[in-house]
């Protein structure tokens, strides 16, 4: 694997980048109320439907949940983008030995409470549409080695446009529970109670 070198000079200013570039191809992105819980670092399993659900969880990750944004890249991807590494990225490579060495790595950063960790559980892109979520047994295999605090979130993007000729996003956030507190089908359960009901929200969504 290949480990972050995340710096905060180069994290401030691609975040400045991320809300701009944002900004100009969304109509809005509206993050419903949520509050983490303090003192406890984030694992976020996100749903993946688009190239933009990294930045979007970036922006999360900063102006809503106050932490130190990581995110987990398949090898071939982050080796396309190394620079990311610089702003919290780092490697898994599935199939191979490292696999285990980016869990653990994954479990470390996850000690202290500054920090977050984007995850796609679904391991690949699947539909906006979808109304199941996958979470792949490595995502436990992650929690199951954390040793500090820390608070497992669900997060998911839902897009409408409704009058706009631009997309808008919806950031639905479910708290899962605590690392160490949760079995593996508890957290693929509560993923897809969560994920059925943000849809229901998504319908009476007000624009």
């Amino acid at each position: 694997m290949i480990p972050t070198r995340k710096k905060e000079f180069w994290s401030a200013v691609y975040i400045r980048y991320v809300r701009w570039w944002i900004s100009r191809n969304f109509k809005e992105v509206k993050i419903m109320p949520f509050e983490p819980r303090a003192g406890h670092s984030v694992l976020m399993l996100c749903n993946h439907f688009s190239w933009w659900d990294g930045f979007i969880a970036n922006w999360t990750a900063v102006y809503n949940l106050k932490r130190r944004y990581h995110v987990m890249m398949q090898q071939d991807q982050f080796l396309q983008r190394s620079y990311l590494r610089y702003i919290g990225a780092y490697s898994i490579k599935k199939g191979s030995r490292e696999l285990l060495e980016s869990l653990t790595y994954s479990a470390r950063l996850l000690d202290d409470a500054r920090n977050m960790i984007v995850i796609f559980p679904q391991g690949e892109l699947y539909s906006n549409h979808e109304t199941h979520i996958h979470v792949e047994k490595g995502v436990y295999k992650l929690i199951e080695q954390i040793k500090g605090p820390c608070q497992v979130v669900y997060h998911c993007i839902l897009i409408d446009y409704f009058e706009s000729l631009k997309p808008r996003a919806y950031i639905h956030q479910f708290d899962c529970g605590l690392a160490g507190e949760i079995t593996f089908e508890e957290l693929k359960q509560r993923i897809n109670d969560f994920h059925r009901q943000a849809l229901e929200n998504q319908k009476v969504m007000k624009h």
